[in-house]
């Protein structure tokens, strides 16, 4: 009978020797039903949760070695402490396996380091979420999605671990939509963002090893952004005059004469990456060339033209001026073999000060029971 699904975890919970949960219990009769109860509660981002029984909240703990009563940090906007029980209660919620533990306490980790701005991402009126990106050996394990649809419905790893960092945010921190969360339209992302890079092709650079993480490894990289704005192009075959495509699109980001308020992720597809990779052209070629592509003449932009109030000043009509920071764009790879379709993540307009708001990336560490 210890073999059958939740017996060992119930035996687990009686046992003097086994974890003790710290979370306050909830008692309910016997006629209720724990999932409307979650939703009466407002425990839930909308859509249905897993009622985190005593059981599976176990059960998600045996995917980390580090103990429940471990503080990974303290959750805006309220600044409450968050256990690594709580991360797992919240896992059971959004519909995790054990084995994305170790990615989701790297994603949160991430999301508290002070670059990322949590609190500002939660509080702005701006449509911003986490935009969740996962490299490595863990993708596999895991069975994240990098293909045909990464970034839609379908892939159980993808979407669950970016809906658990929102859940937390909610039920641990406070942050709570009409609340904290003053979004003035919000997006599907705020629920969740989170697919894996395509790293198939060798002589790709992948984001985590751009960021400084050895190749071979696994790690997370967050953005502030929502999504996702379609790009096609389906005839230009030159490198150059594709970067001048894309081009087009992102200085619309946010607004056309809007300038150096926002970073952007272009989610490269295979057919578009097909171009650049047959002209010998890798991740620095194209983010540089995607880059200078963007930069135009101030006389363009200048706020007033044409009685429209955004845009730059009048004195600055002379000079060329980068829609994006020098580091503004950043290229990963994903999606389906078909299609010359791309996509943009734009990025939350409080980024005019580079230096205040940047992505994060952690390694994922503790990889137990997943197979790495």
């Amino acid at each position: 009978m210890t073999l059958e699904p939740g017996v060992a975890e119930r035996l687990e919970a009686r046992h003097k020797g086994g974890i003790v949960l710290a979370a306050r219990k909830i008692e309910y009769s016997a006629h209720a039903d724990p999932m409307e109860i979650c939703f009466e509660r407002g425990w839930s981002d909308g859509l249905p949760v897993t009622p985190p029984t005593d059981e599976r909240v176990l059960r998600m703990l045996k995917g980390s070695s580090r103990k429940p009563t471990e503080v990974i940090g303290n959750i805006p906007p309220y600044l409450a402490p968050c256990t690594i029980e709580k991360v797992a209660i919240n896992a059971v919620m959004a519909g995790c396996k054990p084995e994305y533990m170790p990615v989701l306490l790297a994603v949160l980790e991430a999301a508290l380091d002070p670059l990322f701005t949590l609190h500002g991402v939660l509080a702005t009126t701006y449509f911003s979420s986490p935009v969740i990106i996962v490299n490595g050996p863990v993708t596999q394990a895991i069975g994240m999605n990098a293909g045909v649809n990464a970034l839609g419905q379908g892939n159980r790893a993808n979407l669950t671990i970016g809906r658990a960092l929102n859940l937390i945010v909610r039920n641990v921190g406070g942050g709570k939509p009409g609340e904290a969360d003053r979004a003035t339209l919000g997006a599907p992302s705020k629920i969740t963002l989170c697919f894996a890079e395509d790293e198939t092709d060798p002589d790709w650079e992948p984001l985590s090893v751009a960021r400084g993480i050895p190749r071979g490894r696994s790690a997370v990289t967050l953005f502030q952004g929502h999504g996702v704005e379609a790009f096609v192009d389906q005839k230009t075959r030159d490198p150059a005059g594709l970067s001048r495509s894309f081009a087009t699109h992102l200085v619309r980001m946010g607004h056309v004469r809007l300038t150096q308020s926002a970073r952007a992720i272009v989610v490269l597809s295979p057919e578009h990456y097909r171009i650049y990779r047959e002209a010998g052209w890798g991740r620095r070629e194209i983010e540089r060339a995607l880059y200078e592509a963007t930069i135009r003449p101030g006389r363009e932009i200048l706020a007033g033209l044409d009685g429209i109030g955004e845009g730059v000043a009048a004195g600055r009509a002379d000079e060329m001026i980068p829609k994006f920071h020098d580091d503004g764009i950043v290229v990963v790879r994903a999606g389906g073999q078909a299609g010359l379709f791309s996509a943009v993540l734009p990025g939350w307009l409080a980024g005019r000060n580079k230096a205040e708001l940047q992505l994060v990336t952690r390694e994922v560490r503790d990889m137990r029971g997943i197979g790495e």
